[in-house]
C-alpha cells in the first residue's frame, strides 16, 4: 500500500473511529443533558483540571516518542507499559489523598468521594495506552474504531439508565469509569501485543529524552485548556460552570474530533517522510488546507446555528450555554491548525522547540484568566480567542520556517476556505433569524441551507481543496463497490 493510500485509508478509518465514537458520546451527553441539571455536570466539571493532568503524566510523551521511532523493540513497548502503570496508580492514589483539600478548594463536599471512584479512570486508561500506541503507529484505526464503539455504546447505555433511575451526578461517573475500562479491556483482548517481563533502564532513557520534554509541554497545554473549568468552579457557581461544560462540549465535537483524527494520521505519516524536504512540504500544505476547509465550515456553521441547536437537543434551561458556544466555537476553529503545526515540530525531533513555544504561549492565558475572575466568563472567552490567533502565529512560524512553508503562505492557503464559511455561516444565521418554526426545525433547515451553499459555491467556482476531497471520496467509494 502506498503512503497515499495509506494515509487515505488511515483518514477513513480515525474519522469513522472519531465521529462514531465522539458522536456516540455527543448523543449519550445530550440526554444525559435533559435528565441530569447543569449543576451535577458542573460537579464533575470541577475535577476535570486534576483528571486531565493525570493523565497527561502517566503517557509522559512515551507515546509520541515511539510513534517517532523507526524501529521499536518488545523492550520498548513493555518498559513504557510499566512506566504508565506504576505512574497511574501513584497519581491515583495522590488524588485519592488530596480530594478533602480539593474538596475544601471548591467548597463542595461531594467532590471527596466523586473523585476517589472517578479517579480509578486514570489507572483503566494506563493500561491501554500501548495498544493504542501500536496501532496509531501502523494507521491501523480500524481495530481501534471497533474498540471505542462498543466501550462508548456500553458506558453510554449504562450511564443513561443510572440517570434515569435517579442516581443523578454518578451517573456521569459511571460514563467515564466505564468509557476506560472497557477501552482498555477490548484492547487487551482484541489488540496482539501484551507486556514482557522486562524493564530496560536504556530503552527508557532514550525515549524519555524526547518525551520528556513533550511530558512538560502537554502538561502545560493540558493545564492551559482545563484551567478554565477550575477558575469557573472556583469564582462562579457550580450551575455556572454546568453551562460552560456543555457549550465546551458542543464545540469539542467537531474541533477535537478533527483535530485527534488529523493528528493521529498526519504525525506517523510524516514522521515517515520526514527526511525528504519537498515530500513533506506538498504532504503537510496538502493537509492543512482540506483539514481547515472542513473545519471553518463546522465550527462557524455551529455558532450560527447555536440558538435552535441547544433549545431543540437539550431544552431551554441550557439557554445561557448559547452564547458561551458562539464564542467558543472561535476558539475551538483553529484547533487543527495548532496540533498541525506543533506536528511538524516534533516530527523534525524539535520537542525542545516544541516546550519552548508552549511555556511562551500558556504565560499570555495568565491575562485572560485574571479577566475572566474580575470580569465574568464571556470575558474570559473574548481572551482565549485572542490567545489563539497569537498561538496560530508563533506555531506557524516556526513550524513552517523548518520547511519552507510561512506563516504568511499558510493564512494566504487558508483564507479561501476561511471566507467560504463565514459567508455560509452568516447566510445560515439570517435564514434562522427570520425563521417563526420550532427549533427542532429551524435547526434543520439552517443546516440544509448551509450544506447546500457550501455545495453549491464550490462546485460553480471549482474550488480545488473541494474537489479534491470529493475525488478522494468517490475513489473510496468505487474501491468498496469492487470489493
Amino acid at each position: 500500500m502506498t503512503l497515499k493510500q495509506r494515509t487515505i485509508n488511515g483518514l477513513l478509518w480515525s474519522f469513522i473511529d472519531s465521529f462514531t465514537n465522539q458522536g456516540v458520546q455527543f448523543v449519550v451527553g445530550i440526554i444525559l443533558a435533559r435528565i441530569l441539571s447543569p449543576r451535577e455536570f458542573g460537579l464533575i466539571g470541577m475535577l476535570t483540571i486534576f483528571i486531565a493532568v493525570s493523565q497527561s503524566i502517566v503517557d509522559s510523551g512515551f507515546s509520541n516518542a515511539l510513534i517517532q521511532k523507526k524501529n521499536c523493540t518488545q523492550e520498548d513497548y513493555s518498559t513504557v507499559f510499566y512506566y504508565n502503570l506504576i505512574i497511574g496508580i501513584l497519581f491515583y492514589a495522590i488524588l485519592f489523598f488530596f480530594a478533602p483539600q480539593i474538596s475544601f478548594f471548591f467548597k463542595e463536599p461531594q467532590l471527596i468521594l466523586l473523585l476517589k471512584v472517578l479517579g480509578i479512570g486514570i489507572v483503566f486508561n494506563a493500561i491501554g495506552i500501548i495498544q493504542r500506541t501500536i496501532l496509531t503507529k501502523e494507521i491501523n484505526f480500524k481495530l481501534q474504531t471497533r474498540v471505542s464503539i462498543v466501550a462508548s455504546v456500553g458506558s453510554g447505555s449504562i450511564a443513561i439508565i443510572m440517570a434515569m433511575l435517579g442516581y443523578g451526578v454518578w451517573s456521569l461517573v459511571a460514563l467515564t469509569l466505564l468509557r476506560f475500562g472497557l477501552n482498555s479491556m477490548f484492547l487487551w483482548i482484541w489488540a496482539k501485543w501484551k507486556p514482557k517481563g522486562v524493564f530496560s533502564k536504556k530503552s527508557f532513557n532514550e525515549l524519555f529524552s524526547f518525551g520528556s520534554k513533550l511530558l512538560i509541554s502537554g502538561l502545560i497545554d493540558t493545564i492551559y485548556r482545563n484551567i478554565y473549568f477550575l477558575v469557573i468552579g472556583k469564582y462562579f457557581a457550580a450551575k455556572e460552570l454546568g453551562f460552560y461544560t456543555r457549550a465546551d462540549q458542543f464545540k469539542a465535537f467537531p474541533s477535537k474530533n478533527l483535530n485527534n483524527i488529523i493528528s493521529r494520521v498526519s504525525y506517523p505519516v510524516l514522521a515517515s517522510i520526514q527526511n525528504d524536504k519537498e515530500k513533506l512540504k506538498h504532504a503537510y500544505q496538502k493537509i492543512i488546507r482540506i483539514t481547515m476547509l472542513v473545519t471553518f465550515c463546522l465550527m462557524l456553521g455551529m455558532a450560527a446555528v447555536a440558538k435552535p441547536m441547544i433549545i431543540a437537543l437539550i431544552g431551554e434551561k441550557w439557554l445561557p450555554a448559547v452564547v458561551y458556544l458562539q464564542m467558543l466555537c472561535f476558539v475551538g476553529m483553529f484547533y487543527p491548525l495548532h496540533a498541525l503545526n506543533l506536528n511538524m515540530l516534533q516530527v523534525q525531533r524539535r520537542s525542545d522547540l516544541f516546550l519552548r513555544l508552549e511555556i511562551i504561549k500558556k504565560a499570555l492565558a495568565v491575562p485572560t484568566i485574571l479577566v475572566g475572575i474580575y470580569w465574568g466568563i464571556k470575558m474570559m472567552i473574548l481572551g482565549m480567542m485572542v490567545n489563539t490567533i497569537i498561538a496560530f502565529y508563533l506555531n506557524s512560524y516556526w513550524s513552517g520556517k523548518m520547511i519552507g512553508y510561512s506563516f504568511i503562505r499558510q493564512i494566504k492557503d487558508i483564507t479561501p476556505s476561511f471566507l467560504l464559511a463565514l459567508s455560509m455561516a452568516s447566510i445560515t444565521f439570517l435564514v434562522g433569524k427570520y425563521l417563526d418554526i420550532p427549533a427542532i426545525w429551524q435547526l434543520f433547515v439552517q443546516i440544509l441551507t448551509g450544506i447546500l451553499y457550501v455545495f453549491l459555491v464550490c462546485e460553480i467556482i471549482n474550488f480545488k481543496d473541494y474537489i479534491y476531497i470529493k475525488l478522494v471520496v468517490f475513489e473510496k467509494i468505487s474501491t468498496y463497490r469492487k470489493k
